[in-house]
């Protein structure tokens, strides 16, 4: 009897595991006054400074793709590409919750695609971006930065090489 009871509790705390965290409203306050800090720290270049700051604010809230990106380009001013590569991978996963959230948004599917581009997929980006416009023809962010060709100017941008990975 003891170990289906074990089984049970093993069980429950293994759902609650899985059920993402609710951020509250003061930590999402708390997030920007750090980030709002860390703006302030990479004004005066003090990069490690930045990433300890960004790194606080994107553990209080992971849902926040900006801060992720902020995060991994400090990472790359400070020669981690590991760790920058990690931030990015973060950036990208919290821009496709963003999606998710709300189809309508075209700006998490761009942001999606520079992510993309930043860790070398530009590929991927190109077919994310296709997918996307094809799912929403009306969009007009989307069709104007299709057709102005965004992803070879993401790629022809010389700051590109700095913060990839």
């Amino acid at each position: 009897m003891r170990p289906r009871w074990a089984l049970v509790a093993a069980a429950a705390l293994i759902l609650c595991a899985c059920h993402p965290r609710e951020i509250t409203s003061l930590e999402r306050k708390e997030a920007a006054n750090i980030q709002s800090e860390a703006d302030f720290a990479v004004t005066l270049r003090d990069w490690s400074r930045a990433e300890g700051l960004l790194a606080k604010a994107a553990a209080l809230c992971p849902d926040q793709g900006d801060t992720w990106m902020n995060l991994g380009i400090v990472r790359m001013r400070l020669h981690n590409p590991g760790g920058a590569r990690s931030a990015y991978k973060s950036a990208l996963s919290a821009y496709e919750a963003d999606s998710k959230r709300d189809k309508a948004s075209s700006t998490s599917v761009i942001r999606r695609a520079y992510v993309l581009v930043v860790l070398g997929r530009a590929d991927e980006a190109r077919s994310l971006l296709n997918r996307e416009r094809s799912d929403h023809p009306d969009d007009r962010r989307l069709r104007s930065f299709a057709e102005s060709n965004g992803v070879a100017k993401m790629l022809a941008d010389p700051g590109l090489k700095e913060i990839s990975p």
